[in-house]
């Protein structure tokens, strides 16, 4: 079966039995089936990744896990390996971040159709396959954009500043929508291009306390998202200023959906005039869209904002 259990040190192992074989043997018919360029498996533990290269049966497959440890081997197997750091995050956010990364690596190209493998139901066993055209979901992502924005913001930072934007698009504060943009990379220029809408909650404290490599800045950013204006973020993942008002050009823009409102008209601007990415946080509807050039490079929708539970409003009854 493809169960898990626990090893000695509490990590998770795939058990490599005849479900889990059958598993596989499905995502490879499909694979084949389809043509697709590779099979994703998003894995939630360690596993015998030799056993997984030889089940291959020729077939590229590349791993992506939370953690180090869960890919222990992969490489040596001959699989490409992710390692994500979000293990906090719904899985549809792992993956969309694991596609990301293997174009970045040139290990797909944006119109590659990929085989994705994962615990959608059941967190002890794969339980789901799914074909995702590339195209489709990462828009028009290439290898040369991600090379230009590893170049101008490196991965690790952008990485951490599109976590932030999904959460709050996904979650939005104290139940209610909230819509923000962070302006990644080519500071001095952005912060040229900008002023101050009022009071600067980032201000006065040291780089340490503004890093978004901190969890707990990134829930105070999270917080702050609900006043107006951008946060403008250094290459090195420092909040240097939040509440700032865009004042960049939209003379030149033409790429600009319709329908989208001025936030994203100002990110696409500053991403004009700048070597910066912008990052927007739709307020409404939660969809985080990465701008470079002036132009969407990636849309990340929100897989689902939580319910909220409330109490039941009612009128007492009525006395005769």
């Amino acid at each position: 079966m493809n169960a898990k259990h626990w090893t000695g040190d509490g990590m998770r192992q795939y058990r490599f039995g005849k479900r889990f074989r059958t598993f596989i043997d499905g995502a490879i018919r499909l694979c084949k089936s389809v043509e697709a360029d590779a099979i994703l498996m998003m894995m939630d533990g360690r596993m015998d990744y030799a056993q997984l290269a030889e089940a291959a049966d020729g077939h590229r497959i590349i791993v992506a896990a939370d953690f180090a440890e869960e890919l222990e081997g992969a490489a040596e197997s001959g699989l490409p390996a992710i390692v994500l750091s979000m293990d906090d995050s719904p899985v549809y956010e792992k993956l969309t971040q694991a596609l990301l990364e293997c174009v970045a690596y040139e290990w797909l190209q944006p119109g590659s159709a990929v085989v994705a493998v994962y615990s959608l139901f059941d967190a002890d066993r794969f339980d789901t396959i799914s074909l995702v055209p590339l195209d489709e979901h990462l828009g028009r992502l290439t290898p040369r954009d991600l090379r230009q924005l590893e170049t101008s913001v490196p991965l690790e930072t952008l990485k951490a500043v599109v976590d932030i934007a999904v959460e709050i698009g996904r979650e939005g504060r104290e139940g209610k929508p909230v819509g923000t943009m962070f302006v990644v990379g080519d500071t001095r220029r952005v912060l040229s291009l900008c002023k101050s809408a009022g009071f600067d909650p980032v201000k006065g404290y040291g780089r340490k306390e503004r890093n978004l490599n901190d969890r707990r800045v990134r829930e105070a950013i999270k917080e702050v998202a609900q006043l107006d204006g951008a946060f403008v973020v250094s290459p090195d993942g420092t909040v240097e200023r939040s509440s700032q008002i865009v004042e960049a050009s939209h003379t030149e823009l033409t790429s600009v959906s319709a329908g989208l409102g001025a936030r994203h008209w100002a990110a696409a601007a500053i991403s004009k005039h700048t070597n910066a990415v912008a990052v927007v946080v739709s307020e409404s509807n939660g969809t985080v869209r990465l701008f470079l050039k002036g132009m969407v490079v990636l849309r990340i929708e929100p897989h689902r904002r939580p319910m909220k539970w409330k109490d039941v409003q009612h009128d007492p009854p009525q006395t005769e």
